[in-house]
C-alpha cells in the first residue's frame, strides 16, 4: 500500500544475508582482539611521552631564557664599567691637557662633558648591580674615591681658571691624587673581573641548558620513532589479516549479487501483488458499499412514506396508531438510517484513502530541480483563503536547500503538513507557521513548525499510522494525511519525525536526499 513495508522487508532480507555472510568472516582472531588494546596503549604511551617531553622542553627553555637574560645582564654591567672607566680616563686626560695649555677651551669643555656624564653612568651601574652584594661594596668604594678625585680636579680647574698654573701643577703632583686614580682603576678592574667570572659561569650554564634541550629533542624523536615503528608493524599485521578476511569475503559473496537480485525481484513482485490486492479489495468493497448506499436511499424514501402514513392514521383513525408505530416511524427508523448513511460515507472515504495510497505506490517518480521556497509559497497561495480566514501567517525562514526530487510528491507532502497546521490551531490564537531548512552533507532537512494545539508525546509515533488520529476529534478527517505523507517521504528516500508538546505547537522535521536516488525512481 505504501513504501514502508517494501523498505522494511528489504532491510530485513539484506540484514539476514549480511548476517549469514559476516558471521563466517568475523573470526575473532588474536590479532583482531589485540589490535584495539595495543593501539590504545601505544597512543596513550605516545601521548604521555609527548606531554612529558613538552613539559621538559618548556622547563629547559625557561631555564635557557633565564641564563640568556643573566648573560645579557653581565654584558651590560661590563659595558657600563668600561664606560665609567672611559669617562674617568677621558676626564683625567682633559684636565691634564687643560693644565698644559690653559688657553685651549676645547679641553675644558671635554672635561666638563665627562664630569656631567659620570653620575649618569654611575647611576646606571648602581641599577645593574643592585642584586650583587660584592659589586655593591665595590661601587660604594668607587663612589667615595671618585668623590675625592672629583674634588681635587675641581680645585685644579679653579686654580687654572684664576690663572695660577703653577699652583695647579703643584696640586696635581700631590701623591694623594695619584693614589685616588690608581684606586679607582683598581676598583673598576675588580668589578670587571667579577663580571668576567660571572660571565664564564653563566655562559657554561647557558650551554648546558642548550645541550639539555637538544638532548630532550633527540630522545623525544627516538621515542616517537620507536612508537611509530611499533604502530606501523601492528597496522601492517592487521592489514594482512584484513586482506585475508577480504579475500574470504569475496569468495563467500561470489553468488551474493545474484541472490540479492533474485530477492529484489521477489520483493518487487510481492509489493506489486500487495498493491494489486489493495486495489482489488478496495474495488470489491466498493460494489457492496454502493448497494448498501442505494438501499439506504430506498429505505429513507420508504421511511418517509411510513411517516406520512402514520400521520394520516393519527388524523383519520387515531385508535389504530400505537406508540410503538409512531416511535419507529418518527425516531428509530430515521436514526438507524442516519447511522447507516454515516457509516457508509466513512467507509467510502476509507476505501478512497486505500486507493489513494495504492496509486501513490504505483506512480512513477519524475525527479527535477525544485526550489522548495517557491513551492512553499505556492502552497501558501493555494491555502490563502484558509490562511486569511484563520489569521494565520506562513513564513519561509532563511534560504531553503534546493533538491532534485519528484515535484508532485513533495508538493503533496508540504501541502498536507501546512494544511494540518492550519487545521489544528489553538482557539483564539493567531496561527504562525514557519518553514526553515538547512543542508547536512548530502541531505536537505526542512522544519515545518507551528504554534497550534500540539501533539501528546505518547502519540508522536502513532500519528503517522493509517486511520490513527491524536487529541480531540473535533476536526474533519479520517487519519490518512500523515500516513500519506510518510509513504511519500519513504518513496523519496527520506524520513520524517515530529517534536511537540501539548499546547505549544509542533515541529515536523523532514529529511530528504539532495538528489533522488535511482533505486527510488525505479521503485
Amino acid at each position: 500500500m505504501h513504501e514502508e513495508p517494501r523498505n522494511t522487508r528489504w532491510r530485513n532480507v539484506a540484514a539476514h544475508d549480511n548476517a549469514v555472510t559476516m558471521a563466517d568472516l568475523s573470526a575473532d582472531t588474536p590479532i583482531t582482539r589485540a589490535l584495539p588494546r595495543r593501539m590504545t596503549t601505544l597512543m596513550a604511551f605516545g601521548f604521555i611521552a609527548l606531554v612529558l617531553v613538552g613539559y621538559a622542553a618548556v622547563r629547559v627553555m625557561q631555564r635557557n631564557e633565564v641564563h640568556t637574560r643573566l648573560v645579557e645582564h653581565t654584558y651590560q654591567v661590563e659595558n657600563v664599567v668600561l664606560n665609567v672607566r672611559r669617562l674617568v680616563e677621558e676626564g683625567e686626560a682633559a684636565r691634564r691637557g687643560y693644565m698644559l695649555v690653559p688657553s685651549r677651551s676645547a679641553t675644558l669643555a671635554n672635561y666638563r662633558r665627562t664630569q656631567a656624564q659620570l653620575p649618569v653612568a654611575l647611576a646606571r651601574l648602581d641599577g645593574l648591580v643592585r642584586d650583587n652584594p660584592v659589586q655593591r661594596r665595590f661601587l660604594q668604594g668607587l663612589r667615595l674615591q671618585l668623590a675625592s678625585l672629583t674634588q681635587r680636579r675641581a680645585n685644579t680647574i679653579a686654580l687654572l681658571e684664576r690663572g695660577d698654573q703653577r699652583g695647579a701643577l703643584r696640586a696635581f703632583g700631590d701623591d694623594a691624587e695619584i693614589r685616588d686614580i690608581r684606586t679607582v682603576r683598581n676598583l673598576l678592574d675588580r668589578m670587571a673581573a667579577v663580571e668576567r667570572r660571572l660571565m664564564t659561569r653563566r655562559d657554561a650554564e647557558l650551554r648546558a641548558s642548550e645541550r639539555a634541550f637538544y638532548t630532550i629533542i633527540v630522545l623525544a624523536g627516538a621515542l616517537l620513532a620507536v612508537v611509530a615503528v611499533i604502530s606501523l608493524l601492528t597496522i601492517l599485521s592487521y592489514t594482512r589479516n584484513l586482506a585475508r578476511s577480504d579475500e574470504a569475503l569475496r569468495e563467500m559473496n561470489a553468488g551474493l549479487e545474484g541472490m540479492v537480485q533474485a530477492r529484489t525481484a521477489d520483493l518487487t513482485r510481492a509489493n506489486e501483488e500487495i498493491q494489486r490486492f489493495a486495489y482489488i479489495v478496495s474495488h470489491d468493497l466498493r460494489s457492496p458499499l454502493v448497494n448498501v448506499m442505494g438501499f439506504t436511499a430506498e429505505l429513507e424514501t420508504a421511511a418517509g412514506e411510513l411517516r406520512a402514513l402514520v400521520d394520516r392514521v393519527e388524523t383519520d383513525a387515531p385508535a389504530l396508531a400505537t406508540d410503538g408505530a409512531r416511535l419507529a416511524a418518527r425516531e428509530d427508523l430515521p436514526e438507524a438510517i442516519g447511522f447507516i448513511r454515516t457509516s457508509t460515507q466513512k467507509m467510502d472515504r476509507l476505501i478512497n484513502a486505500i486507493l489513494q495510497l495504492s496509486r501513490q505506490g504505483r506512480r512513477s517518480l519524475t525527479p527535477e530541480k525544485i526550489d522548495v521556497a517557491a513551492l512553499v509559497r505556492q502552497v501558501g497561495e493555494t491555502l490563502s483563503h484558509r490562511l486569511t480566514e484563520t489569521g494565520t501567517t506562513l513564513t519561509v525562514e532563511g534560504r531553503l536547500p534546493v533538491v532534485v526530487s519528484d515535484r508532485l510528491a513533495l508538493d503533496q507532502i508540504l501541502s498536507n503538513l501546512i494544511e494540518n497546521a492550519v487545521k489544528y490551531l489553538r482557539p483564539g490564537v493567531p496561527g504562525r507557521i514557519t518553514v526553515s531548512g538547512r543542508r547536512e552533507r548530502d541531505r536537505a532537512v526542512y522544519m515545518i513548525a507551528d504554534n497550534g494545539r500540539g501533539i501528546d508525546p505518547r502519540d508522536h509515533a502513532r500519528v503517522f499510522d493509517l486511520f490513527r488520529r491524536s487529541g480531540a476529534q473535533d476536526r474533519p478527517g479520517e487519519g490518512i494525511g500523515l500516513a500519506t505523507v510518510r509513504a511519500l517521504v519513504f518513496r523519496l528516500g527520506g524520513n520524517i519525525d515530529v517534536a511537540s508538546t501539548l499546547g505549544q505547537g509542533a515541529t515536523f522535521t523532514l529529511s530528504l536526499p539532495l538528489v533522488l536516488a535511482k533505486q527510488e525512481i525505479a521503485a
